[in-house]
């Protein structure tokens, strides 16, 4: 027996094969099969049970794929109302894969939908628990995704006490060496204070995780849902691509279109400019969002743009439209591409250069925007006078910006000011807008010194 943990950096998802007798079982696969496949192939074996562990929001799965190429049978909650083909899998069932079991938990609060999943090794000793987004690495799952996706909507409330039940009656009850392998890790969306490791053991949870310490059922549940991390757009999107199930990758992605002509792009429109930031900064299309292509490209990608909205896709090069079209696909948007345009020489418009000597001397002369997050800016201000309004929310909430100043836009390290400052560039047209970049390191340091 041998268990092969896949981790996906930049959206801090792990997935899993379950190798036994030339069998595999695949837990919470990407989009793109060709790892396990690859894998499957390396140890001469078939992949022929895929286990999803409740339809995800953050990234799509290849289930469905599995299924239609491969003929792996799929296992997943009958809560969660699927319409593909599927073998329902509810709590206590087990199913043999070569010498080992698989044994379904149920385990809701994450979702009301969720299972997860307990190996058994060869003589029949539980050996790991495949805990998806209900138990992580440090934290538990959020409880807020399904107030309005999928099959079976539930309360945040409800599912943040389902969740106290999950930990305390079922995890708590596992043997202490059991392994635990969580679907995501540090600098996932679906939890908000996981630790780095992406994986533990039950012991170690039990020791040093918040939600086997909290014993009273109300304290629990208050903790859980207090400064969860922002939604994004395409979560309940994923939700319901997951739940119906996906094309299959190179089929999808196969045959969206070039277009050469800038001129004539379709109005209204997004642009997405994935080039690094110095190259947008002396020379974009009037209107483009600079999502670079970055350890979080997926994330801000489906953050930025609603997934009901097409887009246009500016890349570098071949290399890079290869890159980012796969990368778009893990979040299903590549059926959203309208098409790519590979950057040509030049562009007319360019970003205002911010004199940061002036900002340091005269900071009440401008419009400061701080695109953190709520919880990142508490007791950590940069600017006294900043305001801050999160990057996930900043186009939605453009009235806020007071126009009479230049407005600078500022985060932690310069990746979101970059997208901000290019959101507000391509709206407010008659006013001065500036990246700070990470030129906010010299504030910081600034601030730090007054504290």
């Amino acid at each position: 027996m041998e268990v092969k943990q896949f981790y996906d950096e930049a959206l801090a998802q792990g997935s899993y094969a379950i190798l036994s007798e030339g069998e595999i079982a695949l837990i919470d696969p990407g989009r793109d099969p060709q790892a396990y496949l690859d894998y499957a192939r390396e140890h001469s074996a078939q992949i022929v049970a895929v286990f999803e562990t409740h339809p995800h929001a953050d990234f799509v799965s290849s289930h469905l794929e599995f299924y239609e190429k491969h003929g792996a049978v799929i296992y997943i909650n009958s809560k969660v109302g699927v319409s593909y083909p599927h073998h329902a899998m509810d709590d206590r069932e087990e199913v043999n894969i070569g010498k080992v079991k698989i044994h379904a938990l149920y385990t809701p609060g994450h979702s009301p939908d969720h299972n997860s999943y307990l190996l058994l090794d060869e003589q029949a000793h539980p050996y790991s628990v495949f805990t998806g987004d209900t138990l992580f690495v440090g934290d538990v799952g959020r409880p807020d995704l399904r107030e309005g996706a999928g099959m079976i909507h539930a309360k945040r409330e409800e599912l943040a006490h389902q969740m106290y039940h999950t930990i305390h009656q079922v995890f708590k009850k596992l043997n202490d060496e059991v392994i635990v392998y969580p679907a995501h890790g540090a600098g996932s969306l679906c939890g908000k204070n996981m630790r780095a490791e992406t994986f533990s053991t039950i012991g170690e949870e039990k020791r040093h995780n918040w939600a086997f310490q909290v014993t009273d059922e109300n304290k629990f549940v208050e903790f859980l849902l207090d400064d969860q991390p922002y939604i994004p757009q395409y979560f309940p999107y994923d939700v319901e691509i997951n739940r119906t199930g996906a094309a299959p990758l190179e089929e999808s992605i196969k045959g969206i279109p070039q277009h050469h002509e800038a001129a004539s792009l379709e109005a209204g429109l997004p642009i997405v400019d994935a080039r690094a930031e110095m190259l947008f900064k002396k020379g974009h299309l009037k209107g483009a969002i600079n999502i670079q292509e970055g350890e979080k490209f997926e994330t801000w990608l489906g953050s930025i743009i609603s997934p009901d909205k097409q887009f246009y896709l500016l890349v570098n090069d071949e290399a890079q439209q290869e890159r980012l079209i796969r990368r778009a696909a893990k979040i299903g948007y590549e059926t959203q591409i309208k098409a790519i345009i590979t950057a040509p020489h030049y562009f007319q418009e360019r970003s205002q250069i911010l004199d940061v000597e002036n900002l340091r001397l005269h900071p009440e002369m401008y419009t400061i925007i701080d695109v953190r997050a709520t919880s990142e800016v508490v007791g950590k201000r940069i600017f006294s006078h900043a305001i801050n309004i999160p990057l996930a929310e900043l186009r939605q909430r453009i009235s806020e910006i007071p126009l009479d100043k230049p407005v600078v836009v500022h985060c932690v390290g310069g990746y979101r000011s970059e997208i901000g400052a290019s959101i507000l560039e391509g709206i407010l047209l008659e006013t001065k807008v500036y990246d700070l970049g990470e030129e906010v390191n010299r504030f910081q340091a600034a601030s730090a010194s007054h504290t």
